[in-house]
């Protein structure tokens, strides 16, 4: 077998080891998130760069399973949903996506950081 080929089967073979890595790794995740992460409380809101606007300087979070309803100090409210154990999707006025970290912290799109009191 020429060089050129083997090198590409290489190739082809680390990036099916990569996608297999990857893929069991997400079906661990998908088995350990068999419940949903317990989100409900209230935040404190810090400018990570942006201001809080959205929520004024807290926020709560009411869960019922993978949905959530929001609520900032300001009278805010929006629903949103646990798309994933590390995941929000938040819709209505806040419309921002949001990363769940090991802290119970959330970083959302919209540049704030909620962490829970």
């Amino acid at each position: 077998m020429p060089k050129q080929e083997i090198m590409k089967t290489s190739s082809s073979l680390a990036a099916l080891a990569a996608l297999c890595a990857f893929a069991l790794v997400g079906s661990a995740r998908a088995q350990q998130g068999a419940s949903p992460p317990d989100l409900n409380g209230t935040y404190q809101c810090k400018p990570n760069p942006s201001p809080c606007l959205w929520s004024g300087a807290t926020a709560s979070i009411t869960q019922s399973g993978k949905k959530l309803q929001i609520k900032g100090t300001n009278g805010a409210m929006a629903d949103a949903t646990l798309t994933s154990d590390v995941t929000i999707a938040a819709g209505g006025t806040f419309n921002s996506l949001g990363i769940i970290r090991t802290d119970k912290s959330i970083d959302w799109s919209d540049g704030t950081k909620w962490s829970k009191q």
